[in-house]
């Protein structure tokens, strides 16, 4: 028994007649015939009874009718399946982001894709950009969106392409001298005590240098309390008046319950950070270059970019 004789079995059973079913199949009506004897000889009963005009299903006939139906709409679907992974239709995305980037516009941009990809499952993992970059490089993500805090940009294994350029605020509790400024100056921070956000948690990253540059351009060094990569952390120490800090400005940008908090953005053009999307060359998950080509969609072009393009 093969899928040709069950698709020539359908439709002599629709026509009811060999001859039409024939054409529909654009082979000879003793060819078709000699399929359906075959494939009654297998069953080892009669399927058609050929002494009816139009022809008839004998009762069996008409069993294995419904269930031949169902077997070939099967086998349509397991095909139409195949063909949809083999260009990423369908498929699993392991996400991965740095603490903080749920407040940007992610979480927009991952249900618009859910809705042009339904089919497409994405696991979303939370945590500090070193461990991304180690599950990254252990193929344990497909992609993930962080601070270049490992200098993933020269390992010649990843692709990169810069997500967000977010621009830095300072976080301030309400009763600072400073809160009812518009904006503040790197300068300006000079005697403050700095609860200091670090790419790692620490600030001897690579992450950390564009930072630290910063300070020394504003003609000081920080006067560092403790540094962390929890935002949360550092905002509520904020709060308790402990000392500021400066954030990216996405990290705060969906804060609903900012009690005592003042956010001021910083003034100056290179008062930034920079958020890369990061995934490996070699990897053969269809689905992750559907996510990459929808993202690219609403993204302008940047040079700050390695693909395989």
């Amino acid at each position: 028994m093969n899928i040709n004789q069950l698709r020539y079995f359908m439709s002599v059973a629709s026509c009811r007649s060999f001859s039409k079913a024939a054409e529909c199949h654009y082979i000879t009506q003793t060819a078709i015939t000699q399929q359906i004897k075959a494939l009654e000889d297998q069953l080892g009963l009669q399927l058609i009874n050929r002494q009816k005009r139009p022809i008839e299903l004998t009762p069996a006939g008409n069993v294995f009718y419904h269930e031949a139906k169902a077997i070939l709409a099967r086998i349509d679907e397991a095909v139409a399946k195949t063909q949809e992974a083999s260009t990423g239709a369908v498929g699993t995305i392991r996400i991965g982001y740095e603490k903080g980037y749920e407040r940007s516009d992610l979480s927009d941009r991952l249900r618009a894709f859910h809705r042009a990809y339904p089919n497409i499952l994405f696991t979303c993992v939370r945590e500090g950009t070193d461990e991304l970059a180690k599950k990254l490089l252990t193929n344990e993500l497909d992609i993930i969106f962080a601070w270049d805090s490992t200098n993933l940009r020269s390992n010649e294994e990843i692709a990169y392409r810069l997500d967000m350029r977010s621009r830095l605020c300072v976080a301030l509790y309400a009763g600072h001298p400073y809160a009812t400024r518009k904006s503040l100056r790197r300068e300006d921070l000079r005697d403050e005590t700095i609860l200091y956000m670090s790419p790692s948690g620490g600030c001897d990253s690579f992450g950390d240098v564009h930072f630290m540059q910063l300070y020394e351009k504003a003609g000081y060094k920080p006067k560092i309390l403790l540094q962390s990569n929890d935002i949360e952390s550092l905002l509520i120490m904020v709060a308790a008046e402990e000392g500021i800090t400066v954030l990216p400005s996405y990290s705060v940008k969906k804060l609903t319950n900012a009690d005592h908090l003042v956010f001021l953005p910083m003034n100056a053009e290179d008062e930034y950070e920079d958020i890369y999307m990061f995934w490996k060359y070699k990897q053969n998950n269809a689905a992750l270059q559907c996510f990459l080509n929808k993202i690219a969609e609403t993204q302008e072009p940047c040079v700050l970019t390695r693909t395989e393009d």
